[in-house]
């Protein structure tokens, strides 16, 4: 007869096809034994026991294969009827996504507990089946907190926020159950993401409430929401509260501070008290650095993070390589690709998406081109670098065969992509193109989007078609700030600045963006002085603050307008306002210096500028052709060669008016040859108006008339009129005649060719010189 110390073992071990499952169903475990031998309850608990070990290995592995063959063995021993063993086998088939062979089970478990219910829960719901999943938790007899945190932590990875916080609010007020520290978690976890700091304050009430507020995974989620939420100074106050706060809460405090520019040295500060860094703070400090406008600061920090001994990864490379495009600076991105190539182990998609796109915005394409075609397989961002790279380089051909062979890849454009090649739509000509871009948007339901429907109206706008560009902005459902703003400039551009201005005080809010648009408007079309009077009301709005894109216009305005006591006003706000070191806005103010006789000032100013660019030094130049300086514009030119910087078509206008100016005729020869033999820039029709002029007014005017016969290209009026006026003074009759005929020739072929300045030049020259 069987001992009763046999009745502890769960009869769900025994042969299912053997039990007298009427006793079992009675709970009359040891009538239901009583066949079975001892011997053979030892063995039926040894293949047990093997069974589990065998699946707790398998669950480990997460192997599919041998799953089937333990579920295998379990119906050959027939231990089908353990709940434990079944338990098992559904998590593991949930698991490996085979949810078929988990429902099988399942449905097969003929004693059901809540482990069954909340694995095949979970099961479901991991694999996006959240409907079925809800179902099973509605069906399920008896709900545990570990059911109520299964199916919420299933809508949470499944992107539904709210219905993770109403299963939440449901089990509050559930009157049998309390949520425990993973409910809070989860629905912590979903009021970070929904971004809502109402709801963060309340379930922060509620840990309290519930005696929570000592367990470090709900202080770090308390954490986490305030810095989603972008509440700094509780998410500070909650740091601190933290006793030993962990390396997660130490990055994602830099995380939110570096979202703000004005905690960005907050953000710098907490990097530098931490006991001790992973590869996360040195990403999160060098993009956010990089987002900032701090590049140069970005590349000490990736290099800081060398010399400390932490080896970079595809993202720290990444920023990196972002910050060498924005400065741009060629010989930090090629140090950088170098070491890339040296460690090939990181060479993915990511990082050859980053190093394209670098070599993109510094204008190397060649570069770009060589190292796209050298990935396996570009990905869509490294198509639309590519693609951007010559939009900006202005090859717009090239780049819509490119966009063109990217959809025979195959691969489909997103809205970045689509919103890159519509920026090469900028003219009439391209409308078509525009037109059939417009087309492919609408039919992948991007039309839609807000950043497409923004490419769209610019696009219209830049081709003409501000009617169409009015009718995308009306329909655009969701209407941002670049919206309103690209309706503006479009007005702006056709001389329309009653709608702009309409448009812009139609705005429902505003920022620095639109109000720098408008104030270009007023610049563009020749109203400076009510742009400057906007300036008074953009400063009593509380939050538009001037940047230096706003201070480089305003101070181009007062050196066109001469006025310089506003423009000393100013100059001294943009110290105030933190831009005074911009390069943009100090070559603002060169220029209105220089244009307004100031140029010792201006020399000053221009000498303080860290990282000249090229305006910079065409603006000096500039500056000193205009006050007559012909020698000191030369000095300025050879220093500009030294440092290695190239000059453009406008450098070689200001060099060679300040000669003019001079009379330095030998100088301006040899600048004007050296355009094409050292520069290879080919002379425009207002390089050879100076040289004229300059030939002209030291009685070269054989020279001079010489040099425009041998122009490729039809001389303007202001080239003629150059001529005309050398011939006044120097009592060439003939010659005279000769401009004033093709002038009056071309005013008649091009109305209005002639400037008002010149328009009656031609009569009184040769009236003058007939009767002398």
């Amino acid at each position: 007869m069987l001992k009763r110390s046999w009745t502890g073992w769960k009869y769900a071990v025994f042969p299912a096809h053997l039990l007298p499952w009427h006793q079992v169903a009675a709970r009359n475990v040891v009538n239901a034994l009583y066949p079975f031998t001892p011997q053979a309850v030892r063995s039926c608990i040894g293949h047990y026991r093997k069974l589990c070990e065998d699946l707790k290995v398998c669950e480990s592995r997460e192997s599919f294969a041998e799953a089937r063959k333990i579920h295998a063995r379990v119906i050959v021993f027939g231990l089908a009827a353990s709940t434990f063993l079944q338990n098992h086998l559904l998590k593991i088939y949930s698991v490996c996504g085979s949810l078929e062979d988990a429902r099988r089970v399942f449905r097969r478990t003929l004693f059901r507990n809540a482990f069954s219910w909340n694995a095949m829960i979970a099961g479901l719901s991991a694999y996006g089946r959240l409907d079925e999943a809800r179902a099973l938790f509605v069906e399920m007899p008896h709900k545990d907190a570990c059911s109520w945190n299964t199916m919420m932590s299933g809508a949470f990875r499944n992107g539904e926020y709210e219905e993770t916080l109403k299963l939440f609010v449901s089990m509050l007020q559930s009157s049998s159950l309390q949520p425990n520290s993973i409910s809070f978690s989860c629905a912590m976890k979903a009021c970070g993401a929904l971004r809502s700091p109402g709801l963060g304050l309340q379930l922060h009430g509620l840990v309290i409430k519930f005696g929570f507020l000592g367990e470090v995974a709900i202080e770090i989620s308390i954490l986490d929401i305030y810095v989603k939420c972008g509440f700094m100074d509780l998410a500070a106050q909650q740091f601190e509260f933290l006793k030993n706060p962990d390396i997660f809460c130490w990055n994602i405090m830099i995380l939110g501070l570096s979202r703000l520019s004005s905690s960005l040295e907050r953000a710098r500060e907490l990097f530098h008290r931490m006991p001790e860094r992973n590869i996360v703070s040195w990403n999160t400090m060098i993009s956010s650095l990089h987002q900032h406008g701090h590049r140069v600061e970005a590349l000490s920090m990736f290099a800081k993070l060398n010399r400390e001994g932490f080896e970079p990864d595809a993202r720290t490379y990444a920023c990196a390589l972002r910050a060498c495009a924005s400065i741009p600076d060629a010989v930090w991105g090629r140090h950088l690709h170098a070491r890339i190539i040296r460690l090939r182990s990181i060479v993915d998609t990511f990082v050859g998406s980053a190093l394209v796109d670098m070599y993109a915005n510094i204008g190397h394409l060649g570069a770009a081109k060589q190292t796209f075609h050298g990935l396996t397989e570009p990905d869509l961002a490294s198509w639309t670098s590519i693609t951007r790279g010559f939009v900006k380089s202005g090859f717009v051909k090239d780049a819509i065969i490119l966009f063109n062979q990217m959809r025979k890849v195959p691969l489909s454009p997103d809205e970045a992509n689509l919103v890159t090649v519509l920026g090469t739509c900028s003219s009439k000509d391209q409308m078509g193109l525009g037109i059939q871009l417009h087309s492919i948007a609408a039919k992948m339901g991007f039309d839609v989007s807000t950043a497409v429907a923004n490419a769209l109206t610019a696009m219209y706008a830049k081709t003409g078609s501000v009617h169409d560009a009015h009718s995308i902005f009306s329909s655009t459902p969701a209407r941002d700030v670049v919206s309103w703003t690209t309706m503006i400039t479009a007005h702006s551009h056709t001389g329309d600045l009653a709608n702009a201005l309409s448009t812009f005080r139609k705005m429902p809010e505003r920022n620095v963006v639109t109000w720098n648009a408008m104030l270009a408007s007023y610049m563009q079309n020749e109203r400076r002085e009510e742009g400057l009077k906007m300036y008074v009301l953009m400063l009593r709005e509380a939050e538009a603050r001037p940047d230096s894109i706003t201070f480089t216009t305003l101070l181009c305005a007062c050196a066109y307008l001469g006025v310089l006591r506003l423009g000393n006003q100013l100059f001294s706000q943009t110290a105030k306002f933190g831009v005074g070191s911009d390069v943009s806005v100090a070559n603002a103010s060169v220029k209105l210096y220089a244009r307004c006789g100031r140029i010792e000032e201006a020399r000053e100013i221009f000498d303080s500028i860290n990282g000249k660019n090229l305006i910079s030094w065409n603006t000096m130049i500039t500056g000193y052709a205009q006050n007559g300086l012909g020698k000191k514009a030369i000095e300025a030119f050879e220093s500009m060669l030294l440092t290695s910087t190239n000059p453009d078509r406008i450098t070689f206008i200001g060099l060679l008016s300040a000669c003019r100016h001079a009379g330095l005729v030998s100088e301006g020869k040899h600048y004007f040859a050296s355009m094409m033999k050292h520069h290879n820039i080919f002379p425009g029709t207002e390089h050879i108006a100076c040289m004229v002029d300059l030939l002209g007014r030291v009685g070269l005017l054989e020279e001079a008339k010489a040099m425009i016969d041998d122009m490729e290209t039809e001389p303007t009026a202001e080239i003629w009129g150059a001529l005309l006026n050398a011939c006044k003074i120097y009592s060439r009759v003939e010659l005279a005649e000769n401009a004033m005929q093709n002038l009056l020739k071309l005013d008649l072929t091009h109305s209005g060719a002639i400037p008002c300045s010149l328009a009656s030049t031609p009569i009184r020259a040769c009236q003058t010189l007939q009767q002398g």
